[in-house]
């Protein structure tokens, strides 16, 4: 169901909703329908599409924008301008922006949604159902339902470019194209390889950072210090430990992340003009506190989720992968001087310390001893892809590692790899890399179908 369209500074927006089945088992996309076996557990699949208003009657090729995460809603751009990659892509496309199911308007996920499940089994089963397996089939769903089954071009930022190599796995025939950016999952998956390689480049990222700020690194002690006597609390009332402040690191991996992080560190103390204070009473600011809570809340699916998308087929137990790849590197100790930061890691302290966290706990210790999970991707099928693939790959990417990604891609069949330093992990959402991502398949006649 489609509503009126509506108008944002340089958009044109249609927004609509599709049922899915809650579980794919035993249906098709395309010809699964909601009143086909009564009392089925459905949910919405929720979208957006968006064009310049000058093209509001034009016959453009579809775009869709498969969302980094796991656990984040599609875009609600401002205006045209407002992500570097709209602004290019709207040129060229009609622009489709699903809400992945659980995130955004397509039946949303969080505390309230845990409770009511009630047992600890019941919000596990219900939480597997909202990985990349099933994330593919709901746009599949959508392409055949709502866009007349037309071919579309996939977008795939972070996570993204997991769910597009599911995708290529599972629906090839529905994609004339692929772009991703910073996203190409290692294959086979396994989240202890992946986070082997994150904690090595986690320290060299807190190494350049206190080279570039070496004021930081004691201020960054001092904070520790205070911490360590376990008595702030943040606002909303979550404690803040030395662990999660030790997670601010995660935005080493964006654009300017180092120099927010600098910024924020700068805000820590009240003492005259907020030099660090002498020994003593130490405070720390409000301005400080809400910037550490902001910059260290997530949305309610992200850490739950975390591990497990990289779950495949009949991989095993997970078992904290994280936690038990830290616990091998003493250097990350909340003791340990200088204080290094972490990651995009989850870890077990985060659902016994965040309020917003603690109803998800029981599901996720259960889903961690679990190993039977959705399968994702089709070796055989990757290696004999023929859908023209185009990679940005990040080279001192923080959160997927570029040489895991290599090793990924020089196994997909028509898979093209642009490698840069240029770019930290968001650089997507500059004005460059989907520009040129776009020229490169466009020159190589990649487009060619479309248009």
């Amino acid at each position: 169901m489609a509503s009126q369209g509506y108008y944002l500074p340089g958009l044109y927006v249609e927004e609509g909703s599709v049922p899915v089945p809650l579980d794919w088992a035993d249906s098709e996309p395309g010809s699964w329908r909601p009143d086909g076996n009564p009392g089925e557990p459905t949910i919405s699949c929720f979208y957006r599409t968006i064009c310049s208003p000058e093209h509001v009657h034009d016959d453009l090729p579809l775009l869709v924008y498969l969302q980094g995460g796991p656990g984040s809603g599609g875009p609600r751009p401002l205006d045209s301008t407002s992500d570097g990659w709209i602004a290019e892509a709207v040129k060229h496309f009609r622009i489709v922006l699903p809400d992945q199911r659980g995130t955004g308007r397509s039946s949303a996920i969080d505390s309230h949604t845990m409770r009511a499940l009630g047992q600890p089994q019941a919000q596990a089963s219900y939480l597997k159902h909202f990985l990349a397996d099933s994330i593919v089939r709901d746009f599949e769903h959508l392409r055949r339902t709502v866009f007349a089954g037309r071919a579309w071009v996939t977008l795939g930022q972070s996570y993204g470019g997991f769910l597009t190599l599911a995708y290529l796995s599972a629906f090839p025939e529905g994609v004339a194209a692929s772009f991703t950016t910073g996203g190409i999952p290692h294959v086979p998956a396994d989240p202890t390889e992946v986070y082997a390689h994150t904690f090595p480049r986690m320290k060299a990222k807190t190494e350049a950072f206190y080279q570039r700020y070496p004021q930081d690194r004691e201020r960054v002690a001092a904070i520790a210090d205070r911490l360590s006597q376990g008595d702030v609390t943040l606002p909303g009332g979550d404690p803040l430990t030395v662990e999660r402040f030790q997670t601010l690191g995660a935005d080493l991996g964006r654009q300017s992340g180092a120099a927010r992080l600098h910024w924020l560190l700068d805000t820590a103390f009240l003492e005259d003009d907020g030099s660090i204070p002498a020994k003593g009473d130490v405070v720390l600011s409000d301005a400080f506190l809400e910037g550490v809570r902001t910059a260290t809340a997530s949305t309610p699916l992200y850490w739950p989720l975390q591990e497990f998308i990289y779950a495949d087929g009949d991989c095993g137990p997970i078992r904290w992968a994280g936690q038990r790849v830290r616990d091998q590197h003493p250097e990350f100790r909340v003791d340990s001087s200088p204080l290094l930061f972490t990651g995009e890691v989850i870890f077990p302290w985060m659902f016994e310390q965040e309020e917003a966290l603690k109803p998800f706990a029981p599901a996720v210790n259960l889903l961690m001893e679990d190993g039977h999970w959705g399968r994702l991707y089709d070796q055989n099928r990757l290696a004999s892809n023929s859908v023209p693939l185009q990679a940005a790959v990040y080279f001192d990417d923080l959160y997927v590692d570029s040489g895991m990604q290599l090793d990924t891609l020089s196994r997909v069949g028509n898979s093209h790899a642009w490698v840069t330093n240029q770019f930290e992990h968001d650089g997507l959402h500059g004005n460059q890399v989907f520009a040129h991502l776009y020229g490169e398949a466009l020159n190589r006649g990649d487009l060619e179908r479309l248009f």
